[in-house]
């Protein structure tokens, strides 16, 4: 008995593998909506690729990589570069990577326009065949690393820019969201149980976010800024205190509150903190020496590592790349768990409230067996093609963050950082700064619309 069991269960995880059945879960899992299971799913290949990235920049893997066809070539550079070829494949290997997962998502994200149900074919393909799935990212990846040098590198680097822009704004979005969940949740749970700790515990957090961004604020004029100088840093600081301090005060106007009574300064606190990120990661990519310390150091380390005889690593991580890698993980989670009651939020994330979403499909499995069930016959509870394009976007992202945003020079076998970067960096947080003061005042500016 035991052992067809067992043959049941190995036939059951590869019709999950190499077909389109719903996935059985392990018994310590309850039963899932597939549509849960299958972004999670599509999320693990992203943090796959994103794993492969950050090992292929380690010093010791850079030397093994050293002998694939095609990298490499004329490396007898002579001494007194900043960064030499050896340094410089750490750069290479993490744009091919990722340029095999954005590819692989871009392709399923065409691949899936227009779905509207699980009774579309090509639903099939979206929640299953994962071994076929991986087979393809692994294809993918092979074919990016014989990819000819030339301008590949330099080219891909601005689609990286372009991208990373669009995503800083999603993870706005996404923090935004999270934010209303969070201030819903607490309140909530304040009327229920007729209890001031909960506001209490708003009120913490939302000092302390606000205190953080000020001391922020401070160290950013006071490590990024010169009393005679750096004029471009001293206006990109102020500028956004001065929009954060705009959005805080309109959260808590009388005539929003009406119109939204959940809205409050904990969002715009949230919103706060992650400008000031944002402002801080621009900063440290100014490629002027004075007014940027981090480009000192990165400067220094890069200049030792050009001396073949030191063998010494160049220096890739740097304090916003790290922050920068945290909020990356938490909003791709995010956008694969996310199930949003905000209106406006749901309209920009292209979220469908599917009859799947609001009644949560079917649950009751006579078998007793832990299974991803089909929860989208109906209509699907998120769009497949804009999933795909966020991931898309989030695999440009993680690519720019773990190169520091640094443009490749192939001619002079160097890394420079561009005020492309800066300019990136400081306009998405200004667009996103707008986006949340649209889900501010959209209610009273489009007073016919249900924006409950």
């Amino acid at each position: 008995m035991g052992a067809c069991l067992g043959v049941c269960s190995l036939l059951s995880c590869a019709s999950c593998l190499c077909g389109s059945a719903s996935c059985l879960l392990c018994g310590c899992c309850p039963s899932t909506k597939n549509s849960t299971v299958t972004r999670l799913s599509f999320t693990l290949f992203l943090f796959l690729g994103t794993l492969v990235s950050i090992i292929m920049i380690i010093p010791g893997v850079e030397e093994k990589l050293h002998k694939l066809p095609g990298f490499c070539e004329g490396s007898n550079s002579p001494v007194g570069l900043k960064v030499d070829c050896k340094a410089f494949l750490g750069l290479k290997s993490v744009y091919r990577m990722c340029f095999a997962t954005a590819s692989f998502f871009f392709f399923f994200a065409m691949l899936m326009l227009c779905v509207r149900s699980s009774k579309d074919p090509r639903a099939s393909i979206q929640n299953g065949f994962w071994f076929f799935k991986l087979l393809m990212l692994i294809g993918i990846t092979v074919g990016a690393f014989y990819i000819p040098d030339g301008t590949f590198t330099s080219v891909w680097f601005y689609f990286g820019v372009v991208g990373s822009f669009f995503f800083v704004l999603i993870q706005l979005i996404l923090l935004i969201d999270f934010a209303h969940s969070w201030s819903q949740i607490w309140l909530r749970n304040s009327d229920e149980g007729n209890s001031k700790s909960w506001y209490a515990a708003l009120f913490f957090f939302t000092f302390l976010f606000y205190a953080v961004s000020i001391a922020a604020i401070v160290l950013l004029y006071v490590y990024y800024t010169k009393p005679d100088g750096c004029t471009e840093s001293k206006i990109f600081i102020s500028l956004n205190l001065i929009f954060c301090i705009v959005v805080s005060v309109v959260s808590v106007l009388p005539k929003v509150q009406d119109a939204q009574p959940h809205s409050g300064l904990l969002q715009a606190s949230i919103i706060t903190l992650y400008t000031m990120y944002v402002t801080w990661s621009a900063l440290a990519n100014v490629p002027e020496k004075r007014c940027n310390p981090t480009l000192l150091i990165r400067t220094a380390v890069n200049s030792t590592t050009a001396l073949p005889e030191n063998g010494q690593p160049t220096q890739w991580w740097d304090a916003p790349s790290i922050v920068g890698l945290i909020i990356f993980v938490f909003c791709t989670l995010f956008i694969s768990i996310r199930s949003s009651d905000h209106t406006q939020v749901n309209k920009m994330m292209l979220t469908e409230e599917s009859p799947a979403m609001l009644g949560g499909g079917n649950t009751n499995l006579e078998d007793g067996v832990h299974r991803a069930y089909d929860n989208e016959e109906e209509g699907v509870t998120y769009n497949y093609t804009f999933f795909h394009i966020c991931l898309f976007l989030a695999s440009l992202y993680i690519m720019m963050t773990l190169t520091n945003w640094y443009r490749p020079n192939e001619s002079r076998q160097e890394l420079t950082s561009p005020w492309t970067a800066v300019w990136v960096k400081i306009s998405s947080s200004w667009v996103g700064l707008l986006l949340y003061l649209w889900t501010l005042i959209a209610p009273l500016a489009l007073p016919d619309r249900d924006f409950s």
